[in-house]
């Protein structure tokens, strides 16, 4: 069973074996999630990224490579649905989820750091965005054995909280 935690916090600093980010389909960096990653993991980030991805990658899919400077070993990139921009079927955001899940089974990853993915200015409602990360990732098979869900606000932290302990209890918090 993967223990899922809540974490207040920032995702670049987080020791984990994968670093999940919030990409856009060019791959090429970004904002808000994804410049923090690719700022904090330095030019090795986007090297990665063009070379393995050199078409991007669809909504709802995902990739993966090293993680440069960061306190991880590898990020993997997922880009979420636009819903500011009409892109509101749920299961892509589903997909994001459980597609980063079997990249790091693949990799070998036993711990993993998610951010909200869509949440921040591809503008998904954050509690449908809360809720589809704690039941997408609670019913994954995955050999993920750790599972953090990092919310960079305090409302958003709390709101993760809130979830877990309806799902099941299973989340802790930290910061």
């Amino acid at each position: 069973m993967t223990a899922i935690t809540a974490v207040l916090g920032d995702i670049t600093q987080q020791r984990v074996d994968a670093i999940v980010n919030a990409a856009n389909t060019a791959m090429r960096g970004g904002g808000g999630v994804d410049g923090a990653i690719h700022r904090a993991g330095g030019p090795a980030i986007m090297q990665g990224c063009i070379e393995r991805f050199p078409n991007g990658l669809a909504t709802g899919d995902a990739g993966w490579t090293k993680a440069g400077d960061l306190p991880a070993r590898w990020v993997i990139h997922t880009v979420g649905p636009n819903y500011t921009a009409g892109q509101r079927d749920r299961s892509l955001l589903q997909s994001c989820y459980s597609r980063a899940l079997r990249i790091a089974d693949e990799l070998g990853a036993a711990s993993v750091a998610f951010p909200l993915i869509s949440a921040g200015v591809y503008g998904w409602p954050r509690a449908d965005a809360i809720a589809v990360a704690v039941e997408t990732i609670s019913t994954a098979d995955t050999q993920v054995a750790e599972v953090r869900i990092v919310a960079f606000g305090r409302d958003s932290h709390d709101a993760v909280l809130r979830q877990l302990d309806n799902w099941g209890g299973q989340g802790r918090g930290r910061g």
